[in-house]
């Protein structure tokens, strides 16, 4: 059931969801609702205030504010990789999870996700996801009932200082492609293993971490430019993204 701030009560059915983004759309039977300003969230920048509004043990309406500390964070967990997550210190507890991450003009740019906590309790760290792909992905399930998703077809490692040093790389960056998938999108163009990816469509890639959000973000069928670093020398390809499999995606980017 959904209850509305004005106490009444709905049930609701369930439209669709994806397990992967932590997101499920659902439908009540009702007319005249508010609805909330929908912001940019790509447009969000470290340093800018934003608020969260959501029920931690149970209080209502309850708001709390911070700062962006990141954006594009991946936490490189499972199928969590393929989220570029707003970080910031925004007070989260039970109950927050879920509600609306809003920036100074009141839109939201984010859904209030989760925190990194030793002890199960606010440490000055918490998650959103970014309202951009929210929205994305709850087109996608009302449109086909579930989100796809890019892969090239490739796994990665992070890039250590020797490796940096043995490829001529003045420093550490990129993702080290461990293997690729034979027959994949990275193997027609041409990508090897012992490759480091360091651009995506023009996007560096700071880290290992960097590159699954960006693949899986781009609509299969679509032509990716990967600049890589091999043997010290800089070489762009071109790659078409494909579909990845359904339940399958986190094997490979």
């Amino acid at each position: 059931s959904v209850t509305l701030a004005d106490h009444r009560e709905f049930t609701a059915k369930l439209v669709g969801a994806d397990t992967t983004f932590d997101i499920a759309v659902l439908k009540i039977d009702a007319k005249n609702l508010p609805v909330v300003a929908i912001g940019n969230s790509n447009a969000l920048k470290p340093g800018q205030w934003v608020l969260a509004i959501g029920s931690p043990f149970g209080f209502d309406h309850t708001v709390t504010a911070g700062i962006v500390s990141a954006v594009g964070r991946s936490l490189g967990l499972n199928d969590q990789r393929y989220t570029p997550f707003i970080q910031t210190d925004v007070p989260i507890n039970r109950g927050n999870s879920g509600g609306p991450l809003f920036n100074m003009d009141g839109q939201v740019v984010g859904i209030n996700s989760q925190i990194f906590s030793n002890t199960g309790g606010f440490m000055g760290v918490s998650f959103a996801i970014p309202i951009d792909v929210a929205m994305n992905a709850v087109q996608q399930i009302k449109t086909k009932g579930y989100v796809e998703r890019g892969m090239i077809g490739v796994y990665l490692q992070p890039v250590s200082p020797n490796t940096a040093k043995g490829l001529g790389m003045s420093r550490v960056e990129g993702a080290l492609v461990a293997s690729v998938v034979p027959d994949s999108p990275a193997a027609k163009a041409g990508i090897k293993p012992g490759d480091v990816i360091v651009a995506y469509d023009g996007k560096t890639i700071n880290s290992v971490y960097d590159l699954s959000p960006m693949v899986g973000l781009t609509p299969p069928g679509s032509i990716a430019k990967l600049t890589v670093i091999r043997f010290g020398k800089t070489l762009d390809f071109n790659v078409k993204v494909e579909q990845a499999p359904r339940g399958k995606h986190a094997l490979a980017s």
